[in-house]
């Protein structure tokens, strides 16, 4: 019986973390063409001025954009060059951008708190950014960021003229 007891501890310890997109299968959306994902997209929220234009021909420029998941939690914000590609699965779509030439580093302001072994910012990274449509049929892009049982989503939008 003890060990029945010991058993139902590790599996609620286990399943306690399984948020909200632990298990996310996507949007379903399957509508969306590359040349309609082609632009400037920007985030208005979470991280005041980034801003990522993905180029018809596949490449990328990133500005100041940060880690998804758990790695948002650095801090740490990228620019630089890189390249994308629409991916479509059973789930949905989903853009996958690379950078893969870092041309700046720097830290979100105010800086969020992190252990003092906070990691440095990484040379190249990856972003799966799921494809969905705002109630206008727009297009919207997002990933997923922090913890897992929060469910926060770091959206990006078209931008707008200014």
């Amino acid at each position: 019986m003890a060990a029945l007891g010991v058993l139902m501890v590790v599996l609620a310890a286990l399943t306690a973390c399984a948020g909200p997109y632990q298990y996310y299968e996507g949007t379903g959306l399957h509508d969306a063409t590359a040349a309609e994902v082609a632009g400037s997209w920007e985030n208005e929220g979470e991280d005041e001025g980034t801003r990522v234009v993905l180029r018809e021909d596949g490449t990328a420029l990133l500005d100041n954009l940060g880690g998804q998941d758990f790695d948002f939690e650095d801090g740490w914000r990228l620019s630089g060059t890189g390249t994308w590609r629409l991916t479509d699965d059973d789930g949905g779509q989903v853009v996958r951008l690379t950078l893969t030439a870092r041309t700046r580093a720097e830290k979100r302001s105010p800086a969020p708190v992190t252990a003092p072994s906070a990691t440095e910012p990484p040379p190249t990274y990856s972003w799966s950014f799921y494809v969905d449509r705002d109630p206008h049929d727009g297009l919207v892009l997002f990933f997923m960021y922090g913890d897992p049982d929060i469910g926060n989503k770091y959206v990006m939008t078209r931008e707008t003229a200014s």
